[in-house]
């Protein structure tokens, strides 16, 4: 009977992770190295050869049929190449060859990290059991992807469903994206935290001036920090409502950092829901918190990698 294991990788500005996981979503060897994000290319590139040495050194391997990889953006799937923000030294990278190259021949699938977990949570999270998805990260930055009738919805360059670059106010504070009012300009972490500094929230005696610290002020009452997660919840619910009205999803998941914080985010976000999608077909759209944590990059990674080592009409995963 053929194995449904794969090697899965999970690049990101800050570590470079690496699994073998079979097709019940099992992780039966995992490793991990910094990523030498300052450093150049090649340096980079020696890192993920060093993770994927230490899974190809596993009795296991041989069982390995493909590669996933999630890796932060922007990606472009069609040509194989990543250029993350928080990795300068990869600019147009061809990381799809290289670790083809790296691996002896084996097929390759490159999705962006948000796609990523959008494919893990499709698989054991919490948009398990629906044909249509937006699956989000809400962190530095705002990140996402797509399920559409019961498929991960990639398009072409592989960045399909990126939410964060959706302008939500049209008059809104200039993006480093280019354009104006994007969500990820209201809604990640480091804006939340902006916003209500900038309104005059102050941390406190630990100095921590982060979006959990905003959060905790919130949830003992301050006003200013509850004012800004609402307004990034707005931004956030008008986002969404524009995906489903767009698309028709029936789940809106979330996660990230942001998304620790709790009903602090929650409670205004379905209460502003209400007030953003309002027709018919999108008023039943539920939004829930994710439940992959940590692991949704590798697990993203190789469900996203399943089709390519099961032939082209594969089913996904087993559940």
């Amino acid at each position: 009977m053929q194995s449904d294991l794969v090697a899965a990788l999970d690049i990101g500005g800050t570590k470079i992770a690496g699994a073998l996981v079979d097709g019940r979503g099992r992780m039966l060897l995992r490793v991990q190295r910094p990523t030498p994000a300052r450093e150049g290319a090649e340096t980079v590139m020696g890192a993920v050869e060093e993770v994927l040495a230490e899974l190809a050194a596993s009795p296991l391997w041989p069982d390995a049929g493909a590669v996933g990889i999630g890796s932060a953006g922007p990606v472009d799937a069609s040509a194989g190449r990543v250029s993350p923000v928080n990795v300068p030294g990869w600019r147009g990278y061809p990381l799809v060859e290289r670790v083809r190259r790296a691996t002896g021949g084996l097929p390759v699938q490159l999705v962006g990290d948000g796609v990523a977990m959008t494919a893990a949570e499709h698989w054991r999270g919490a948009a398990r059991g629906y044909d249509n998805a937006l699956c989000m990260v809400v962190s530095t930055g705002v990140g996402g992807g797509l399920v559409l009738d019961g498929r991960l919805h990639t398009g072409p360059t592989g960045n399909a469903g990126h939410i964060g670059h959706i302008s939500v106010d049209l008059d809104g504070d200039p993006c480093p994206c280019g354009s104006r009012g994007c969500v990820e300009r209201i809604a990640s972490g480091p804006n939340i935290a902006r916003r209500a500094l900038d309104n005059g929230w102050r941390p406190g005696p630990d100095g921590d001036a982060t979006a959990a610290a905003v959060a905790a002020s919130a949830r003992a009452g301050d006003p200013i920090a509850t004012a800004s997660f609402e307004r990034a919840a707005r931004a956030l619910a008008a986002g969404i409502a524009a995906t489903a009205t767009l698309v028709e999803i029936d789940i809106a998941v979330i996660g990230g950092g942001v998304a620790g914080a709790g009903d602090v985010l929650f409670a205004p976000l379905r209460r502003a829901l209400r007030d953003y999608a309002t027709l018919s077909f999108v008023q039943r759209l539920k939004v829930a918190p994710a439940l992959t944590g940590g692991d949704a990059g590798l697990l993203g990674a190789a469900a996203a990698a399943a089709p390519a080592r099961r032939g082209p009409h594969a089913v996904t995963f087993s559940g």
